[in-house]
């Protein structure tokens, strides 16, 4: 039994979907097909049912994946504690964050590095994933999360986190005006839209490139939260991560629209080749919230 194995079965599970799975653990659905079935012959169980809506774990999946992820733990922090063996690490690391803490684990992140590494303090800054990179690669943060689909950076060290779902939010008076709105209506709307440099700007280029037609700015924000608002204050459509999106839906201030998803990662990012024990505590923090 790998490792990697029990990684994929994790993924499995959370994502119900093969797929999905895949891109989680950065391989092809068939390598992810193939590592379950050896897990499962491994173990001698069945640990998932394929229905109608992905891959459900049976009984003794649900089990079992308690202890994969218990043992995934543990091999973080073995890692961990490797890392405390070659160097105490203290000091101050310069944190760029995006997007909203709970979406990023950060609470996690602050327990288990008080927990391992009490000498080591975040100064946490907060910035749009365009700003937060630039940050690293001119040295003003030591590392950061960043929303992209880029698989390198020059000068950075790049590692993909999780997937992060983009959605198109509608207006309420929008949604009960078209029940049935299709592609070319909603991409005639004024739009929502975000800076040029944003990873969201990118996807809204593309959902209009395959209307045939080209995206031009009118309205823009710099912030999910503020797209949110206008949105839902009917100043037009915009693009949401999923979760905030299913959120301010449940609340009742938009609708998403079901025609069209995208994604886009989260990243962990550093300077390549250059370590230090503080920045490699965050990191295995990081890691192990995200494993």
């Amino acid at each position: 039994m790998e490792l990697y194995q029990l990684k994929t079965f994790v993924a499995i599970a959370r994502e119900g979907s093969l797929t999905r799975a895949a891109e989680r653990v950065h391989t092809s659905a068939p390598a992810v097909s193939a590592q379950l079935k050896a897990l499962e012959d491994e173990l001698g169980v069945k640990l998932f049912e394929r229905t109608p809506r992905g891959m459900t774990p049976t009984e003794a999946g649900l089990t079992l994946l308690e202890e994969a992820e218990r043992t995934l733990a543990s091999a973080l922090r073995m890692r961990s504690a490797a890392e405390q063996i070659r160097g105490q690490a203290q000091g101050v690391v310069r944190f760029g964050t995006v997007v909203d803490p709970v979406s990023l684990r950060l609470g996690e992140v602050l327990v288990k590095l008080a927990e391992r590494h009490p000498q080591v303090s975040l100064q946490l800054q907060q910035g749009l994933s365009h700003q937060t990179l630039q940050a690293v690669q001119r040295g003003e943060l030591d590392c950061a999360y960043s929303l992209g689909d880029a698989e390198s950076v020059e000068g950075l060290s790049v590692q993909r986190l999780g997937v992060v779902d983009l959605v198109v939010a509608l207006p309420p008076t929008l949604a009960e005006a078209h029940t049935s709105l299709t592609l070319d209506v909603l991409t005639s709307q004024s739009w929502v839209g975000t800076p040029q440099s944003c990873v969201m700007r990118k996807h809204l280029d593309s959902l209009f490139a395959s209307a045939g037609r080209e995206y031009r700015p009118a309205r823009t924000a710099d912030s999910e939260g503020t797209i949110r608002s206008m949105v839902a204050s009917g100043m037009g459509p915009g693009v949401l991560r999923h979760d905030q999106a299913l959120q301010a839906e449940r609340n009742g201030e938009l609708r998403i629209w079901p025609g069209w998803r995208s994604h886009t990662w989260l990243c962990w990012l550093e300077p390549e080749g250059r370590r230090s024990p503080e920045v490699d505590a965050v990191r295995a923090a990081v890691m192990e919230a995200w494993a």
